[in-house]
């Protein structure tokens, strides 16, 4: 599969990169990020909720937990990918992980908007969007920096 970052003319190998986050720094984050929020939604929906000012019904109660699940899947993916290398399967989870925080940072947003959370909200929001860009930023092709020999 022929993907920009693979073309020798235009980008070099990750070691020669100059970036400003490693993935695997972010990936690490993200794992955390998982672990941290998924567990506690799994165990105790209702606690985790009620601190954003939501409170649930026994299916509401039900969809928490399935994103708990959601989330420690996502952990397990980004922990266990933390140290892959350049390849097209970890092109398609980086992806994938930028997609997820993409879209979890829209509808949070809207949520924020139509006044379904409580300020805490943003925090969430903000978290999101941060993954969503981190992810997004190596989705970017990486320009050469040319070097001149003196």
């Amino acid at each position: 599969m022929y993907h920009l970052s693979n073309d020798p003319k235009l980008f070099k190998t990750n070691q020669e990169r100059r970036i400003l986050m490693k993935l695997k720094t972010l990936l690490i984050i993200k794992a955390v990020v998982c672990l941290c929020m998924g567990m506690p939604i799994l165990l105790v929906p209702n606690f985790m909720y009620s601190i954003f000012g939501i409170a649930l019904t026994a299916g509401g109660a039900f969809a928490a937990r399935e994103y708990g699940a959601s989330m420690l899947g996502n952990l397990m993916l980004a922990w266990f990918a933390r140290n892959s290398q350049e390849s097209d399967a970890r092109y398609a989870i980086i992806i994938a992980l930028c997609v997820y925080d993409a879209i979890g940072f829209v509808v949070t947003l809207i949520s924020m908007i139509a006044g379904v959370l409580n300020p805490l909200g943003w925090m969430i929001v903000a978290l999101y969007l941060f993954l969503a860009a981190g992810f997004g930023y190596f989705l970017l092709p990486q320009r050469v920096v040319a070097t001149q020999a003196d």
